[in-house]
């Protein structure tokens, strides 16, 4: 049972009230934005929440037991609140919405009603509709670890351990050329081996996509320069000279990790045990069958 502070129980026990709904968006990338349903702008907690191009939101059922609650939001897209290239590009996956109910008369009599994170979101005819998905959603996430010959770590995270930042296993391009939806010709990368960024990941740093970081399949050098190729379609939002910041990728294997980073004591997966073709090939004469590790 939520409890409401005196000032703000007081209130919703009149006859008549002053109440608003407002949402505090908080992007994974910093940027926290503020709506209301009220006509004027509101501000406390040090957001504004304003009434232009605002939000409105749906009814919310109350489930018993772990199901998730959804909801939805609707608003209209707007270059000066949210964009629909800000939608196309990602930087509202995942982010966290807070719903308050707030006296607009007194905003300190408020209350926070719910906390949820942005699903799926669809646009037409200008206007977007983003489905908020409760907390419960985190149970439905896969924890643990998997038995396997792959390493479960990202490269350069605190398990991992390799140290990203450093000279060898970092680049600087600049794109050159479009080569098609998937893949940009970049220029800068000329002291690195072909293929060394390949499962890296690349930092934007300019033109639509500046602080959006995409993870990167390939690296190939051809006669105009190094291709990368991006596991999602990023060249809509990507011009000549936009440049980028490219980090060294891993493709999980034991000796990877061992001879590209040797970081073979960090890691994470577990090498010695032998695959299906290992188990269910016949034994063949000559094959050492001593027991001894099988290490890729």
């Amino acid at each position: 049972m939520r409890t409401l502070d005196i000032g703000l129980a007081a209130h919703v026990a009149q006859s008549e009230t002053t109440l608003a709904t407002c949402w505090k968006l908080l992007r994974s990338d910093g940027a926290v934005l503020g709506f209301t349903d009220h006509d004027l702008a509101l501000s406390f907690g040090g957001v504004d929440f304003v009434p232009a191009h605002g939000l409105d939101g749906s009814e919310v059922p109350a489930r018993l037991g772990p199901q998730v609650e959804t909801s939805e939001v609707l608003g209209v897209l707007s270059a000066e609140a949210i964009t629909e290239d800000d939608i196309l590009l990602g930087r509202y996956d995942g982010t966290t919405v807070e719903t308050w109910r707030v006296n607009w008369a007194d905003v300190s009599q408020r209350v926070k009603l719910r906390s949820d994170t942005i699903g799926e979101i669809t646009r037409e005819d200008g206007v977007f509709r983003a489905e908020l998905r409760s907390a419960q959603q985190g149970l439905n996430a896969t924890h643990g670890r998997i038995y396997q010959g792959l390493c479960d770590a990202a490269v350069g995270d605190a398990r991992c351990g390799v140290d990203l930042s450093a000279p060898a296993l970092r680049g600087f391009a600049t794109v050159t050329a479009i080569d098609d939806a998937h893949r940009v010709v970049v220029a800068g990368l000329e002291g690195f081996a072909e293929g060394w960024f390949g499962f890296g990941s690349a930092l934007w740093t300019d033109g639509r996509r500046d602080g959006l970081r995409d993870g990167v399949l390939t690296h190939r050098r051809g006669a105009g320069g190094d291709v990368l190729g991006f596991g999602v379609a990023v060249c809509d939002w990507v011009s000549v000279g936009d440049t980028l910041t490219v980090t060294a990728g891993c493709d999980r294997r034991f000796a990877t990790c061992r001879d590209r980073f040797a970081n073979a004591i960090n890691f994470r997966g577990f090498p010695h045990i032998p695959g299906s073709d290992f188990v269910l090939r016949h034994p063949r004469n000559g094959d050492a069958l001593d027991g001894r590790a099988v290490v890729p």
